[in-house]
């Protein structure tokens, strides 16, 4: 039986080779790993033309359909997750590419949320540094959540999870979306209002809504103007959902509190990018998936994909 090439993309944590048993298609794969992403996609395009399997780590590397016109050999394309706007499916089938995802067990990006909004609001990270630093006592008088109001934005399955989360801190919570119905808000205890009356009432507002053409700067200049000069956004969904200029300018001219941003329009976030250089954002390099528990089943799931593949099962097929 003739070998077949398998790239593993994105492994920034040089993990996936310890967390699942490639060796159950070794006989037949040989497994490269790339631990940085490609500077572009011609780049991409030169690494991976001999490959006729590659695995894929979320969004973080795209496959439009130039790339797959470029990758002549490519048979298989596996991707953590069920769905990944990042790839063509169209151009994937154009091109007989058999496309596969990942389950999750749970969702951990919510456990992420709320890390973020008790930094911005009681400064834990920032006091953890400054007492390793040397520093003598505190400086940051923060605030208590209990009794102030979240805004959801997007309440699925992840933002029901947040908002049950910070229903048990005792924060009142307030939700919307462009689908989202009271009678929705009223089975999960969470009180419904329109976009504007959220961004206005919020003390802290979270996004959890899928990234799409119709959700791509949801969230602009006027909703950030309507928040409370107090108040904090939080975004652990996808960069683009939130108008990254606006938010910028209104946290550059301290008209709202803080934010707390996970996922940014251009990952990895560039190092001159001016967000870094601020002191009311807290920064985390897309970590609301990234838990060795989370990679073990996505690159577990790979490995037993590849497998199915090989006897004409394709498993979680998507395209």
């Amino acid at each position: 039986m003739t070998r077949l090439r398998c790239a593993i993309l994105d492994d920034y944590f040089n993990i996936a080779q310890d967390v699942a048993y490639w060796s159950k298609i070794s006989d037949r794969v040989d497994v490269t790993v790339f631990n940085h992403p490609f500077a572009s996609e011609q780049a991409a395009a030169g690494a991976l033309a001999d490959f006729e399997i590659i695995c894929a780590m979320r969004e973080r590397t795209a496959f439009p359909k130039s790339l797959f016109e470029a990758l002549p050999k490519l048979k298989l394309l596996l991707t953590s997750g069920m769905r990944n706007a990042a790839i063509d499916m169209e151009a994937a089938k154009a091109r007989n590419v058999v496309i596969c995802g990942t389950q999750y067990s749970r969702d951990p990006t919510a456990g992420l949320t709320m890390g973020l909004i008790l930094e911005l609001t009681r400064g834990i990270g920032r006091e953890n540094a400054r007492m390793h630093a040397g520093e003598s006592w505190q400086t940051f008088a923060g605030i208590e959540i209990e009794g102030r109001t979240l805004g959801v934005v997007g309440l699925g399955k992840l933002g029901s999870k947040v908002a049950g989360i910070a229903k048990s801190f005792g924060m009142n919570v307030i939700a919307w979306s462009p689908n989202l119905t009271a009678e929705k808000c009223g089975e999960l205890g969470v009180g419904y209002a329109s976009k504007e009356e959220l961004f206005a009432k919020a003390d802290i507002i979270t996004i959890h809504v899928v990234l799409s053409e119709r959700s791509r700067g949801l969230v602009g200049a006027a909703d950030l103007a309507r928040m409370k000069p107090t108040a904090y956004l939080v975004n652990t969904a996808r960069g683009p959902i939130v108008d990254e200029a606006a938010l910028l300018e209104a946290l550059q001219q301290k008209r709202i509190a803080g934010a707390g941003i996970d996922v940014f329009s251009v990952e990895p976030l560039p190092v001159d990018h001016p967000f870094r250089k601020l002191d009311n954002i807290v920064l985390t390099p897309h970590l609301g998936y990234a838990t060795a528990d989370g990679l073990r089943i996505h690159y577990g799931q790979m490995v037993e994909a590849i497998d199915a593949w090989f006897k004409g099962e394709p498993q979680r097929r998507l395209a």
